[in-house]
């Protein structure tokens, strides 16, 4: 017995030492502050990844779209979007194999799986083969996967109310952020638009980019402040949100991101207000008061300045041309993911020493994806647009409010993306594919609410 017990407290005693060497040895590898605390907390992670799926999906969502940990540089040796990307692939095949995840099918499955077997399969036709892949691995694929997963997971009021809040308080620490560097001139561009972590070289760093995400958080905050049947306070974080979220979006001087702003309110305004044309003139006069307040007449591109058509007008125009150009040239399978400025100079007319952006959704699926993935590409917005509406006339006989918020802001936002598409490149970016998850989940959920009233 007493060998037994010597051996017993031998044994743990090695496990011990082992499990000691575990949590130092990456002290001496990587010697950061931060990597004994990481380690502390796998354990943790590991629990909330197998017992709570869905909130490993949103963090990696987060921080994904948001880009957490580049708004606050001391997390980003920490590595969090892929330990949460880990933590997300384990949790859902652990979840899908115990049949914990039901599991369903839609038309808007369909179509996006029609688009991303041939932006796939353009991979390997770009002429850029080496762009195109990282574009595909690094990015795509992850939003594929999340659009499977965030549709699946969210299917309940619970789930939809905590993503609702994490996008609320997401948008108000990167809209302080942007407010912040523009009253301090942190990271501008062109002396006067904000950016984020430009100097990290994060996809914040671009003010158009930065207004894009900014428009998602946007659109939940005023479906927080119109939905009936929300408390006061309820509403009062709405309007703190709106009213940052608009005001970062002016500290980017994007005139995407002004036009999209514009469009997400005239969703709500023309459901409270009865005279069209009060409701058309309205709008146009808020546009230009926003466009007024920004100061897009002071912009070293495409400012007052700028006789004429200005020249970052014309740069686009150029670009949509050049688009045009490689999609006739390669209509099957475009010219490949995130291949667009290393084909600039091969198609447009002009040249002014340097590649150009191509600064449209619409344009640059076309141009990445040929003719025939722009029509899919337009299908699925089609099909996202027509459910949202059948999903808004479903709820509106129910009396779920959190529903109601979540299907007017997707649908509010597509309509903010169609808009601000024109004139930003988001079309293999997460918003559109956040939206046609959430959009296929809402839709489901107020067609097993009407099932239930049946029966």
């Amino acid at each position: 017995m007493k060998l037994h017990g010597l051996h017993n407290r031998s044994t743990q005693v090695i496990f011990a030492l082992l499990g000691s060497l575990f949590l130092v040895l990456p002290w001496y590898v990587i010697s950061h502050p931060a990597i004994p605390v990481a380690l502390a907390l796998i354990p943790i992670l590991i629990f909330v990844a197998l017992r709570y799926p869905f909130l490993m999906v949103l963090g990696f969502l987060i921080f994904s779209f948001f880009r957490i940990h580049e708004v606050f540089p001391q997390l980003y040796p920490l590595r969090i979007p892929q330990m949460l990307a880990l933590g997300t692939i384990a949790s859902l095949a652990f979840n899908l194999m115990t049949k914990r995840i039901e599991v369903y099918w839609r038309s808007e499955f369909s179509i996006f799986c029609v688009f991303f077997i041939l932006v796939t399969l353009g991979v390997f036709l770009a002429t850029n083969r080496g762009e195109a892949m990282s574009s595909w691995s690094g990015t795509y694929v992850k939003i594929a996967i999340m659009v499977f997963a965030i549709s699946w997971l969210s299917q309940d009021t619970r789930a939809f109310k905590i993503m609702l809040y994490s996008i609320l308080i997401a948008g108000l620490i990167v809209g302080y952020v942007t407010i912040y560097n523009k009253m301090n001139g942190i990271g501008l561009v062109e002396g006067t638009r904000a950016t984020i972590g430009r100097d990290l070289g994060s996809l914040l760093g671009d003010p158009n980019d930065l207004a894009l995400v900014l428009l998602f958080p946007a659109s939940f905050a005023l479906a927080l402040v119109f939905t009936s049947g929300t408390g006061w306070g309820t509403k009062m974080l709405g309007v703190i949100c709106f009213i940052t979220m608009i005001s970062a979006i002016i500290a980017t001087q994007s005139r995407g991101g002004l036009l999209g702003i514009t469009s997400v309110m005239a969703v709500f305004g023309y459901r409270k207000i009865k005279s069209k044309a009060l409701f058309f003139s309205i709008g146009l006069i808020c546009l230009m008061i926003l466009f007024a307040v920004a100061g897009i007449s002071d912009r070293a591109s495409g400012g007052a300045h700028e006789a004429g058509i200005d020249e970052s007008s014309m740069g686009r125009l150029h670009a949509w041309d050049a688009a045009i150009g490689m999609a006739l040239s390669h209509p099957i399978s475009g010219v490949g993911i995130n291949n667009f400025l290393s084909n600039y100079y091969m198609y447009s007319d002009f040249w002014d020493g340097k590649n150009h952006a191509v600064h449209s959704t619409w344009f640059g699926v076309l141009a990445e994806t040929g003719l025939i993935g722009f029509m899919i590409f337009i299908s699925l917005i089609f099909t996202l647009i027509r459910n949202g509406l059948k999903t808004l006339q479903r709820l509106e006989k129910t009396d779920e409010v959190v529903a109601n918020i979540v299907a007017y802001a997707v649908f509010a936002g597509l309509i903010g993306f169609c808009v601000s598409g024109t004139f930003l490149t988001m079309g293999f970016t997460w918003p559109v594919y956040i939206l046609l998850s959430l959009g296929v989940a809402i839709s489901r959920y107020s067609e097993k609410l009407v099932h239930q009233k049946k029966y």
